[in-house]
């Protein structure tokens, strides 16, 4: 089966063999405080810095899921209130989600097909943590690396997290530029679901420790003073950052990896711009996402696509949200093979053309 979806999406062939090699290698059964495990948190933490250009001062904890880190940033960076920019539902969740534990929180919905509008952005004060999805899965779109640098430059003094779940391991991220970031590891990770991966600036611990929240295990300060010692709050996924740990190691770097995926992300918009019965979801070429390529078409024609997809063995996203029914996704992560990309041309071409 060729999995195009964009999460959980095709994991990498050799996770087969590091399963084996976990086992053999005593991690299944292996004691989380123990020096077996420390070892593989302090391995798998320089590696995620090395690997993907993480600021060496920043600070990374593992989680569930990048749902979990939503609910972390918002306990733990938060008296009362954020503030939330989106276009998709991701963005929107996690707003949703916000105001559920904070009830000031607030929310700016843009276009698709606009950029972040930082120029038009009016947050007051009191706000002290600005959040948005540099990557929205929903709807293939991107916050690109100027915007992001213009909000850090507009907003200083304000800590700003982003959900970067469909780019983290896959782009060359900025790090840098925001104080807080997270992904989970089924898109460009390309491992199976089930672990979260939460980096934080000095400034973001700092303010941590000055609200001093420690009602929930997940507590950032207290995920802090345990990975101090490279251990954890809870008992975590050894499974999943074993895992991590192996990919990192047999990984490229990531500006390897970040030209391959906007070459051939290129690549998949020029060829499915050719097609009359279907159109790319975002027309703004600045705003598409380099991971998540976002088709429209009827709905009978897209329930079609994907039915007569599967019988050939490939799988397509699903549309999501408000584009349920009349979209379909290609996921572009690593762990995908050009060849493969060539199969599914061939698919369309045949079929489609």
């Amino acid at each position: 089966m060729l999995n195009f979806y964009p999460g959980p999406s095709k994991i990498y062939p050799e996770v087969r063999s590091y399963l084996t090699a976990a086992y053999d290698e005593g991690f299944l059964g292996t004691p989380h405080r123990g020096e077996q495990f420390v070892q593989l948190s302090r391995a798998t933490v320089g590696l995620l810095k090395r690997k993907i250009n993480i600021p060496e001062d920043y600070y990374i904890f593992f989680t569930s899921s990048a749902t979990e880190c939503w609910e972390i940033l918002i306990q733990s960076l938060t008296r009362h209130k954020s503030y939330h920019l989106y276009n998709g539902s991701f963005g929107e969740k996690w707003l949703q989600y916000a105001q559920k534990l904070r009830p000031k929180s607030e929310g700016l919905a843009f276009d698709i097909n606009e950029p972040l509008p930082v120029e038009q952005l009016q947050i007051s004060s009191d706000t002290e943590l600005i959040c948005f999805t540099q990557n929205e899965t929903s709807n293939g779109t991107q916050v690109s690396q100027t915007s992001i640098l213009n909000l850090h430059n507009r907003y200083r003094d304000t800590l700003i997290a982003v959900d970067a779940t469909s780019s983290m391991a896959g782009l060359n991220l900025k790090f840098i530029k925001a104080d807080i970031w997270f992904a989970s590891v089924q898109k460009c990770f390309g491992l199976p679901a089930g672990l979260g991966v939460l980096v934080c600036s000095p400034r973001a611990i700092f303010r941590a420790k000055q609200i001093a929240e420690r009602g929930h295990y997940n507590s950032l300060v207290s995920m802090y003073e345990k990975m101090l010692n490279y251990q954890t709050t809870h008992t975590p996924n050894v499974l999943g950052i074993y895992l991590l740990r192996r990919v990192l190691e047999d990984r490229p770097f990531i500006k390897t990896l970040d030209q391959e995926l906007t070459d051939r992300s290129q690549d998949l918009y020029e060829f499915f711009s050719q097609f009359q019965d279907m159109q790319l979801l975002i027309e703004n070429e600045e705003v598409r996402s380099k991971t998540v390529i976002a088709l429209q078409a009827t709905e009978r024609l897209v329930d079609d696509m994907k039915k007569r997809a599967l019988h050939h063995n490939i799988r397509l996203g699903n549309g999501y949200g408000p584009w349920q029914r009349n979209t379909f996704r290609i996921a572009n992560f690593p762990a995908i093979l050009d060849e493969e990309y060539e199969e599914l041309k061939r698919f369309f071409l045949h079929y489609y053309a």
